[in-house]
């Protein structure tokens, strides 16, 4: 009896240990099997750059991790189940990022068959059209100096007379030729001016002088004045015996120039003719002789200071 029982311990005993030396086999199997599938996809060139784990269990292989594409996703399940002892695969691994398309090179041109790639169509006309070219600066116009001692000659609008003229008194005129600056005309022709009856005094008949100083203060060229200082005009008529200007009777036929001067006077800057009767009152016909200046007379006047201009077009 007792010989049974000992031969039941045995056989028990003997079990226990196959039973415990089969799984420590197992167990090497499972960890050389895990690692042979990790190397073989660390080394094969679609799946070596992919991240997976590798676990397996009595032939269970489950893989977990990252595939770079899908085409190395399928060849890691290969790889798993070509392992020997492996009857299944647990494939839990995703792919890393989306499979983009491979670049084709565009087909010959030349050849027949194959037709060409289509071109990208130019931007439409409307598009192009709205970009607006780069603007082109335009030249900065500058403005027109005249400088002081330019002629102004002008024709009066009105007679003036030292006998009837008074001091401060204003006359009209128009510019008889235009004033040009650096070949740019600076006053045209015709504009109209103002001047001032700077000094009017009438000569008695028995003794003292005529006086008649004029000046201008203003021209209007194209609508807008331009104040204007000029050097006074001075026209003076001694007493009897100095006279200062040739003068024309009522009946002259041809006019006569005035402008002419004779001892004493300082000077009538008159220097156009005068038609007809227009003239000097004759001082030897009336005893009273006065500075007459008719209406149509040229006088020449010059700038005391300089007349700034704005560009054209201001």
């Amino acid at each position: 009896m007792i010989g049974i029982r000992l031969l039941g311990v045995s056989t028990l005993s003997l079990t226990l240990l196959l039973t415990l030396e089969l799984g420590c086999s197992r167990k090497r199997d499972d960890a050389k099997a895990a690692t042979d599938i990790q190397e073989r996809i660390a080394v094969d060139p679609e799946t070596k750059d992919s991240r997976v784990e590798v676990d397996t269990k009595a032939g269970k292989v489950t893989l977990t991790g990252t595939a770079t594409t899908a085409a190395a996703k399928s060849r890691i399940e290969q790889i798993a189940k070509a392992e020997p002892g492996t009857f299944q695969v647990e494939d839990d691994t995703v792919v890393s990022q989306p499979e983009t398309a491979t670049f084709q090179p565009a087909p010959n041109a030349t050849s027949a068959n194959v037709p060409s790639a289509p071109q990208p169509s130019p931007p439409p006309m409307s598009v192009m059209a709205d970009v607006p070219p780069a603007p082109v600066p335009k030249p900065v116009a500058q403005p027109m100096v005249v400088p002081a001692g330019s002629p102004l000659v002008i024709r009066l609008s009105n007679s003036l007379s030292s006998g009837t003229s008074r001091t401060g008194q204003t006359f009209l005129g128009t510019l008889a030729r235009p004033l040009n600056v650096k070949g740019r005309t600076a006053f045209p022709a015709g504009s109209t001016v103002v001047g001032t009856v700077v000094d009017a005094k009438s000569r008695g008949k028995l003794k003292g002088e005529a006086i008649l100083d004029l000046s201008l203060s203003s021209i209007t060229v194209r609508g807008r004045a331009y104040p204007v200082s000029t050097r006074i005009l001075e026209n003076t008529e001694k007493g009897k015996g100095k006279r200062t200007a040739v003068t024309t009777g009522g009946g002259a036929a041809g006019g006569g120039l005035i402008g002419g001067i004779a001892g004493g006077a300082k000077g009538f800057g008159i220097g156009a003719l005068v038609g007809g009767a227009a003239g000097l009152v004759g001082g030897a016909v009336t005893g009273n002789k006065q500075i007459e200046l008719p209406a149509e007379s040229v006088l020449t006047f010059r700038l005391a200071s300089p007349v700034r201009l704005p560009p054209p077009g201001d």
